[in-house]
This record gives C-alpha cells, structure tokens and sequence, in this order.
C-alpha cells in the first residue's frame, strides 16, 4: 500500500491551483463520472481526506487492524487546514473527508456552492480554552487578550463557551453563529482572531486562546487536563463525521468505511487513546 500523503501549508497554494483545474469537470473526471450514475470501482483504494489528528489516527487504525477483513482497501491524505479537504471531495480527487462538524460544513457548502453530505458521525472534540500564562479560569482579567477562531461556526463556537463561563455577555438568540459585533460585554477584554489552525502557536502571544479538540492535541495539549474550559459533551451539536460529494453515500466502499467507524474496535481505540479528550458519538448517521 502506498504511504499516507500529507499535505501542508507549504504546498497549500500548490494543490489549490490543482484542485481549481480539475473543479471544472470533463469526461474524465471522477466526479463527472459519478454523477452521471457510474458505478465506483470498489477494487480500487477509497481515498480519505482527514486532519492528521484524531481523525487520520483513526483512519490509520481503522486502515491497520480492521480494514482488510472487509475487503476494504484505504488510503489516508492528511490535510493542515479546513478548507482544502472539501474542494478535494467536491472536485473528485479524494473520494471523502473526515475532519468536520455540521455546523461548518453547512456554512461551507453555503459559500463555496459545493455539495458535501455527512454520512455517519465518529466522534466529538470538545472545545477548549488554554493558556500558558493563567493557571484558573477566575484569573482572566480585564486588559488580557484571548484568541479565537476566525472561521464563522468555529468562531461563534468560541464566544459561546466564553459566554457560558462569564468571560463576556452575548446578545440574546445569536446562538453559535456569534460574531465578535454580538459582544454586548467584553468585560475589558481584548480579542484577536486566527485562523484555527494557527490558534495553537499564539499561546505565547496571547493571555489565553479557544483552540479546536485536534489542533490541540497537535499543539501536546490536553482538553480533558489542560483546558481552563471545556465544552460539554452532553447535546453537543458538534461530532465530526465521514463526508462525501452528494450521491456517493452508497458507494459499497464508503459504507464499509462508515461500518468500521462505527465499530466497537474504533471506540475503544478513541477512549484508551484520548482519555475522554475524545468522545465517540454513535448511534446514527449525521444530520443530512
């Protein structure tokens, strides 16, 4: 089998250009052709976008102990940001994504006219506030600055939590799509916006940051130990799930892939490797 490919911010710009190529469709496209009713070919490797972690851990072990017993052959492509695994998708150069919530890919399909649809829940990674200079949530003060996520679910996520622990007032009824213009009260603080991928590497910058479940375990942090905040699991809107381009669901290899992630094996891997920093979300397929 070939090596996972990653993919990184240094050939970012690279693979765009690619992408923006092939998104225009001709005979030979696999998009094309999928959407014109032809079959997968199931002999050939399912190819899954995934952010390097938990999600390519996941698929890794998945790849390593599970997918062979169900004739399943798997190829992992990680991917640094949360854009690039969508267009992938859309374009047909992989054959699915696994990185996502609900929340951001509605916001995403919105703006981008593209056509993913979750398939099944995994897995929900709480988020979580950190600092490298305060050690309790109660000693955040006026005059400190904290960042956050500057992409629209992620951000309102953000300011949620914030709101949630005290740290500022939200106008009533903005829900998780609060921006920073719904601040009714800073409380004296200060804001600095990131793309969420960076957020990590502004701890030493900032006072605190609201940082996403796998660019904190990136980052050697743990949500469940190191978080001054957490968000709660329970009703939790936020479980990332395996996605495909609209009409490609039955494709045989993807509802394989759906199976084992659903799969006893794969909990139990979740809850002996992230210790609750990761939680897994059974029960049914994602909200289409």
């Amino acid at each position: 089998m070939r090596k996972n490919i990653k993919i990184t911010a240094a050939v970012a710009s690279a693979a765009a250009l690619a992408l923006g190529l092939s998104a225009c469709g001709t005979d030979s496209d696999p998009a094309s052709k999928s959407e014109s009713g032809a079959k997968a070919d199931t002999s050939k490797a399912l190819v899954v976008a995934a952010s390097p972690t938990p999600h390519a851990d996941i698929l890794n072990f998945v790849k390593k102990n599970l997918a062979e017993k169900e004739g399943l052959k798997l190829e992992v492509k990680e991917f640094t940001d949360y854009v690039l695994p969508n267009t992938a998708t859309q374009s047909g150069q992989v054959d699915a994504n696994f990185f996502q919530h609900k929340p951001y890919l509605d916001d995403f399909n919105k703006k981008n006219d593209t056509t993913i649809v979750p398939v099944v829940n995994v897995h929900l990674e709480p988020l979580g506030l950190y600092s490298k200079k305060i050690k309790d949530l109660k000693d955040i003060k006026a005059g400190q600055t904290i960042a956050v996520p500057n992409d629209t679910t992620n951000g309102g996520r953000a300011l949620q939590l914030l709101a949630e622990n005290g740290l500022i007032t939200l106008k009533d009824g903005v829900g998780t799509s609060a921006k920073l213009s719904d601040i009714t009260d800073k409380k004296g603080l200060e804001f600095k916006e990131l793309e969420a991928a960076t957020v990590p590497r502004a701890l030493n910058d900032v006072d605190a940051a609201v940082i996403n479940g796998n660019y904190a375990l990136e980052a050697k942090l743990s949500p469940a130990k190191d978080s001054l905040a957490l968000e709660k699991a329970e009703g939790n809107p936020y479980a990332n799930f395996l996605a495909v381009k609209d009409g490609n669901e039955k494709d045989p290899r993807v509802e394989k892939l759906a199976k084992l992630l659903n799969s006893d094996e794969v909990k139990k891997f979740i809850e002996d490797t992230y210790q609750g920093s990761i939680v897994a979300s059974f029960g049914a397929p994602a909200a289409s």
